[in-house]
């Protein structure tokens, strides 16, 4: 098995978290969700992003909002709805006892 094709599923993997995480602070729309992933070294292209936001929003876990733009026509900005915060703080949790099984196994196989 080829690294890269490891490295992209566990990408892959923790994608959703990543999405909530950064719409945890305001609205955003889609290009600036790919903007903030990708400062982030989370390479995600829209064909990904559309259809993950989509199912989210099926969940309930967000929401979205029509605004007008000066640069074309309306834009559709993704919120966190009261659902998506109580997830993404539970999700938050599983997060860190994941990292921390991770490391107690790298740690004892590196001592």
């Amino acid at each position: 098995m080829k690294i890269e094709n490891t490295k992209a599923q566990m990408r892959k993997g923790v994608l959703e978290y990543c999405i909530l995480l950064v719409l945890e602070g305001k609205p955003l729309y889609a290009s600036d969700i790919i903007d903030e992933l990708k400062n982030s070294k989370m390479i995600v292209v829209e064909g990904t992003l559309y259809p993950l936001l989509t199912r989210l929003k099926n969940d309930g876990l967000l929401g979205y909002k029509w605004e007008e733009s000066t640069q074309g026509p309306p834009r559709k900005y993704y919120e966190l709805t009261d659902e998506g915060r109580q997830f993404l703080a539970e999700l938050g949790g599983s997060w860190d006892e994941l990292v921390e099984a991770v490391a107690t196994i790298k740690t004892r196989k590196s001592a």
